[in-house]
């Protein structure tokens, strides 16, 4: 009797343990609530054509770009030097011009040159790049409070920025406001120079 006890008690867990596996597949979709309200204004713009077109950023980028312009115009400049110093002096040594003291030297002095190099390299790359976020992150802020008054002003409750890459797949060509933000963009930043600074 024990036997068949222990038998049943087992058929009866197993019996559970698969009806609590088994779940029905529309329990797993979750439920949805949306809303529609006529009322809702949705735009949004290119973020590309920011860079293009928003004269603040551009003359930003262009003052960025001339100094990494210039920053590689030196690096090319130096490293010829150097380049130049190690050749001349290679030349004399296989000629026979130069003493053991003076090639130790010529080498000293291509070590120091290489290492101030490298220096230069870093120093200079690591104030571009920090100047380079400091403006982004002007360009972003004058960017959200601009957007902001621009929403206010026509009444837009929600204003997305649409690029490669970016998180909406589609939407509608209607919505976009890009042409008008970059206009009021272009006409305001002066504006709020002075309060973002």
């Amino acid at each position: 009797m024990r036997v068949l006890y222990l038998v049943l008690v087992g058929v009866l867990l197993q019996s559970c343990s698969n009806k609590e596996t088994k779940q029905n597949p529309a329990d797993k979709n979750p439920t949805v609530i949306t809303r529609y309200d006529k009322n809702l204004v949705i735009a949004y713009y290119h973020q590309d054509s920011l860079k293009e077109r928003f004269d603040y950023y551009k003359k930003e980028d262009q003052v960025i770009t001339r100094k990494q312009k210039l920053f590689e115009s030196e690096m090319k400049r130096r490293g010829k030097e150097l380049e130049d110093y190690v050749r001349r002096n290679d030349e004399k040594a296989r000629n026979g011009l130069l003493s053991q003291n003076e090639i130790m030297q010529i080498q000293q002095k291509a070590q120091i040159m290489e290492q101030e190099l490298m220096q230069y390299q870093q120093t200079q790359a690591a104030k571009i790049e920090e100047e380079s976020v400091k403006k982004l992150e002007a360009i972003t802020k004058k960017i959200e409070t601009l957007g902001k008054m621009y929403s206010e002003k026509n009444h837009i409750d929600i204003l997305l920025i649409h690029g490669a890459g970016g998180q909406l797949n589609f939407i509608n060509e209607k919505m976009n406001v890009t042409a008008d933000f970059i206009r009021f963009l272009n006409e305001n930043q002066a504006s709020i120079e002075k309060d973002l600074k």
